[in-house]
């Protein structure tokens, strides 16, 4: 009995094992599935949160790391389930700039789960998942102490999975880290459906064809004539849809580097036009200070103008007084001279109801001067002064 019970235990040790690795061997496949439907629906749209493509590959991706993970043993023994970003942020700890603080720190994510969530959109977004995970791989003793034997993340498909994970380094995820898709009181689901009904690009089938003569090979013993010529006529329908994938790949490579040129050449242009409008308008700006400044010189030597016009005029009244005076000194000098002459010492002439006119130097001061002149033609308009010629000719005076 007890052989039969120890024999027992080791079919049902055995079933398990073999449970366990089918398993991890449908959860990798199922994993390349999604990389590859990734990669080709990138090449069409952009992946965000909202692609059913991007939530099936989060969810077999948290299968995979919480795979056989162990759970938390708590104080008074019981063992609480353990989520894999407890794994995550103790294995990647050692990566150059990672980003575990930063998710550590983020307000809006609280449980495990979402921050686990939170940190696979990081990577994505800044295309280091691979290194990520190879970087905990190698953290063997973590990785020992919180994964069970049979766990994906001890065996030979943790590796297998860092090499697949590498090839979504040529996608540019986008993704908001505020969204429904980091709820932590979410499971993830693995929606099988779409890889049962796969269809493989024209890169993975081209890649995928020698593995498929490889199973032609083994099982071309076992078949029959209708199995063959099935298998034929599958084949060569395969050819051609692969010939026409190619060709339309060719041609969407052809109009994208045709679209990145158009828009190298928009970006250059409107470059080339900002700068020309900013030209533009240092140009009218220093036109308009320009006309400015003109125009205040001009001000300026039009006043200049008026103001040495007014002088002008004044030294041309100042030269024809100027000479009047002249005129009139030369006109008096001879006759006053000959007056003087004539009387004796000690006379005085006598007028005729007019005082004796004091010296015309003395009321006209400076010659110089605009308002002496002035004041002289005044007191010669107003008769304040008498004529040098009235005098000699009045027939009052006489000498004594």
């Amino acid at each position: 009995m007890a052989s039969l019970g120890v024999g027992l235990h080791l079919i049902r040790k055995r079933a398990a094992g073999r449970s366990a690795a089918v398993e991890r061997r449908n959860l990798l496949t199922v994993c390349r599935f999604s990389v590859k439907t990734l990669l080709d629906h990138s090449c069409f749209e952009t992946i965000d949160d909202s692609s059913p493509e991007f939530i099936n590959f989060v969810s077999i991706l948290e299968h995979m790391l919480s795979h056989r993970l162990k759970g938390q043993t708590t104080w008074f023994g019981y063992e609480s389930p353990r989520s894999f970003w407890d794994y995550i942020k103790v294995a990647c700890s050692k990566v150059p700039h990672n980003c575990i603080r930063s998710i550590e720190s983020m307000e809006n994510v609280r449980s495990s789960r979402a921050k686990g969530r939170a940190w696979i959109r990081v990577v994505l977004m800044e295309k280091r998942l691979s290194e990520y995970i190879s970087s905990a791989l190698r953290d063997f003793k973590t990785t020992r102490r919180l994964y069970d034997d049979g766990a994906i993340m001890l065996g030979e498909e943790a590796g297998l999975l860092a090499d697949t994970l590498i090839g979504l380094n040529t996608i540019d995820f986008s993704f908001c880290l505020k969204g429904e898709g980091l709820d932590g009181s979410c499971p993830s689901v693995i929606d099988y459906t779409p890889y049962l009904k796969f269809t493989q690009s024209a890169d993975s089938i081209s890649s995928d064809e020698e593995e498929m003569r490889t199973l032609g090979s083994s099982g071309s013993e076992s078949s029959t004539p209708d199995k063959m010529a099935t298998a034929a006529s599958i084949f060569t329908e395969q050819s051609n849809l692969v010939s026409k994938c190619k060709r339309f790949e060719q041609k969407y490579r052809m109009a994208l580097e045709q679209k990145g040129y158009l828009e190298e050449l928009v970006r250059l242009r409107e470059a080339q036009l900002s700068e020309a409008v900013s030209h533009n308008k240092a140009l009218q700006q220093s036109l308009a200070d320009t006309h400015l400044s003109h125009t205040l010189e001009k001000e300026q030597l039009e006043y200049i103008i008026l103001e040495l016009q007014d002088q002008l005029k004044s030294f041309q009244s100042l030269e024809q007084l100027s000479a009047d005076m002249s005129l009139s000194q030369t006109s008096l000098e001879p006759s006053h001279t000959l007056s003087l002459e004539a009387r004796p010492a000690g006379t005085h002439w006598p007028h005729q109801g007019k005082e004796e006119t004091p010296s015309l130097r003395g009321l006209c001061g400076s010659l110089t001067s605009v308002a002496s002149y002035k004041s002289l033609a005044s007191l010669k308009s107003s008769e304040c002064l008498a004529s040098p010629a009235t005098e000699i000719s009045s027939p009052g005076i006489t000498p004594s």
